[in-house]
């Protein structure tokens, strides 16, 4: 438990946020209508529902007249803010995602997160029902900031199998996916980075009906694994339930292309995106 009674970071900001609004004499609803923002997104921030962004954190700075208390607090803690815009069930995996040695990442709908772009990222989250322009932003950033564990040479090793139709499906349009497919280009002639495409012509295969996953490999603990569900995600960390998904993976691999093949296919792939229609 911190020092701070367990509250996680979002929890603190939030109830300096609340403190300001108080010692202000507004409702949550007079405050939001002084920021042009709903009721909601006010009790979502003081609760350490959602983290504010920097530009409502700014909003809430001339509001509430904290003289760059809450903008000073935000940037202490933007690091931690930043991490817990991650979804609640996604926070056990993104920890241990950041501390392994080795990541082994099976996809046959979408990029793997760790390597998509910002306009590919943003036109994945904007398909979420209902989902707010501030939500996206905080999610794309989060995304982003997370990909960071790949940068410099103490990062983990990532083996990323992918459905040739991951390369083929026009999330966000020609323009998105040109960028994308570029990006998968240049992370797949970086050494700690192998990517490997499953070609189309495989035909049925042994991920066709497990759907992605991704394992975690450490220096001094088991590996464990991830799924994810239209309802959230599980962390994996049973012996036999993470043997059967190496056996997957062992059979997906030898599916696969080699890394030269795969290479060729990216750059076909990437052609096709940027010809004129």
């Amino acid at each position: 438990m911190s020092e701070n009674g367990g509250r996680n970071p979002r929890q603190v900001f939030g109830s300096m946020v609340r403190f300001y609004r108080e010692k202000a004499g507004l409702s949550r609803a007079e405050l939001g209508r002084r920021i042009c923002k709903s009721e909601a997104l006010i009790e979502a921030i003081e609760l350490g529902r959602r983290p504010a962004t920097e530009l409502v954190t700014l909003d809430l700075e001339a509001a509430l007249k904290t003289g760059g208390g809450l903008a000073q607090l935000r940037e202490e803690m933007r690091n931690l803010l930043s991490y817990q815009a991650f979804p609640a069930w996604f926070q056990d995996w993104a920890l241990k995602e950041a501390e392994a040695t080795t990541l082994r990442w099976f996809e046959p709908l979408v990029v793997p997160g760790l390597l998509q772009t910002e306009e590919y990222a943003r036109a994945v989250f904007r398909t979420r029902f209902g989902i707010s322009a501030d939500e996206v932003d905080e999610l794309v950033a989060a995304r982003m900031k997370r990909q960071e564990i790949l940068a410099g040479d103490k990062g983990p090793r990532l083996w990323a199998v992918l459905d040739e139709w991951v390369l083929r499906r026009p999330v966000g349009g020609r323009q998105v996916m040109a960028g994308q497919v570029s990006r998968l280009i240049e992370a797949a002639q970086q050494p700690r980075v192998m990517i490997a495409i499953l070609p189309a012509g495989v035909g049925a295969h042994e991920g066709a009906y497990a759907g992605g996953f991704a394992m975690a490999e450490f220096e001094d603990s088991p590996a464990v694994g991830y799924q994810e569900t239209a309802t959230g995600g599980q962390v994996i960390e049973d012996s036999r339930h993470i043997a059967s998904l190496l056996l997957t993976w062992d059979t997906l691999r030898a599916d696969a292309l080699p890394r030269a093949a795969s290479l060729a296919l990216l750059e076909e792939a990437a052609k096709s995106w940027t010809a004129a229609a």
